[in-house]
């Protein structure tokens, strides 16, 4: 029974090495990485990726898929949701980085299968919403340079946090994580944390600015 770690990294500053010590420092012992660079999760399913889609074949009754958090997996609802379950029914256990969360075809008890079947499906409608939400800031911040151009253009101060960082604080921050452990998963600061909390479109916009 082997244990697989999946890495999806849709931009140059994230690094598949920075989710593998992550998933180290949980305490997971790899035997093998699959990884896809440059790959978006919101356009592209896991079947369509060039590695994502080996995973199907790899995979046996009895392996463990480690993912840093379900949008690893994707960010479309249906897509996440399909593909968790397909491999549950292949006899995978699917486990998370972030949070510790472990989904498995074990149980025969109709209401743990509903209690499992519902926070998949919160999962993975978290991880559409927090890319539809990045896209919105995105396209905000594109309007905004376009009435601007020719002008002198203010972005304001750098953020102290990259796209990868900001994804992960976002993603436990919905989950109720506490600022603590958000702290420990992204290495920023609490104050930070806090404000990425009480005003995700403006930091998700400076992001935007900066990285235009």
């Amino acid at each position: 029974m082997a244990v697989i770690f999946y890495a999806r990294v849709s931009t140059a500053e994230q690094t598949i090495e920075h989710q593998r010590q992550q998933a180290e420092a949980a305490g997971f012992k790899i035997d093998r990485i699959v990884a896809d660079h440059g790959v978006s999760g919101i356009t592209t399913s896991l079947a369509d990726r060039p590695e994502g889609r080996r995973l199907f074949d790899i995979l046996r009754s009895g392996d463990t898929l480690v993912v840093r958090w379900v949008d690893r997996l994707g960010r479309n609802y249906a897509d996440v949701c399909d593909t968790i379950r397909q491999f549950m029914r292949q006899g995978v256990v699917i486990r998370t980085v972030i949070n510790g969360l472990t989904f498995d075809g074990a149980t025969r008890d109709p209401m743990q299968q509903a209690v499992r079947d519902a926070l998949i499906a919160f999962m993975a409608a978290t991880a559409q919403a927090n890319a539809e939400a990045m896209k919105e800031a995105q396209r905000g911040g594109i309007a905004l340079a376009r009435s601007t151009e020719g002008e002198i253009k203010y972005r304001g101060r750098k953020p102290s946090f990259s796209k990868e960082q900001f994804s992960i604080a976002c993603d436990m921050l919905d989950l109720s994580a506490g600022i603590g452990e958000i702290v420990s998963a992204t290495g920023l600061s609490r104050q930070t944390i806090y404000r990425i909390r009480d005003d995700r479109a403006a930091a998700a916009g400076a992001l935007m600015r900066w990285q235009g």
